[in-house]
């Protein structure tokens, strides 16, 4: 049944799980992370303008950190740009050693895992001295579907069948999910290729 929902989506956001030709390959690490924790005590605000709570404001440098110790420290950042993404990038880029270029793209504000996965694939474009790693702070339920739909199910099953089954279930507010991804560049990020290598919460 998995399988299934999973080539129902990889359909959807028109992308095959099959390699034709054969291409020099790079690894690429793609980092999706859902924003923090969001306030909801100021109902004069819309959606997009809702700022992060108490929690939020202390989950998001922690999780930067974690990037920072797995040495998954991106080289660019594309951003939704929702005030509680920006803050979510805001408190990350404090908590870094070193200035990230960030780019705020308005099409993934609350973007379909199509949307997600179109951005991702002209990152090069976006972001100029992009080279193997990317973070893209999103929302869900788009960027939590694209996170199922980018993985490789049988390369996540033998070191983190685990952390696969907990994605499975959830991505939180200040979830992290980490994928690597053998291809040449980020226009040829395809379903059901990728590795899971990390799934963090705060």
């Amino acid at each position: 049944r998995q399988d299934d929902w999973r080539g129902r989506l990889a359909w959807t956001i028109g992308v095959s799980h099959r390699r034709v030709r054969r291409y020099p390959r790079a690894m690429l690490t793609l980092s999706l992370w859902r924003h923090a924790k969001s306030s909801w005590g100021d109902a004069s605000l819309g959606d997009l303008d809702r700022p992060l709570n108490e929690r939020g404001r202390a989950a998001a440098p922690r999780m930067a950190a974690y990037l920072a110790e797995r040495e998954a420290m991106p080289e660019c950042v594309l951003c939704s740009p929702a005030v509680r993404t920006r803050e979510t990038l805001t408190l990350a880029l404090a908590a870094w050693d070193r200035a990230i270029p960030a780019q705020f793209d308005d099409s993934l504000y609350l973007a379909s895992p199509a949307t997600l996965l179109g951005v991702i694939r002209s990152a090069r474009q976006r972001c100029a001295g992009l080279g193997t790693r990317l973070l893209v702070i999103g929302h869900n339920p788009g960027l939590h579907e694209l996170a199922l739909a980018l993985i490789d199910p049988a390369a996540a099953a033998r070191p983190n069948g685990e952390a696969l089954a907990e994605l499975t279930a959830k991505l939180p507010t200040a979830g992290l999910v980490v994928l690597r991804f053998e291809a040449a560049s980020w226009a040829r990020v395809r379903a059901g290729t990728g590795r899971l290598v990390d799934f963090m919460t705060p």
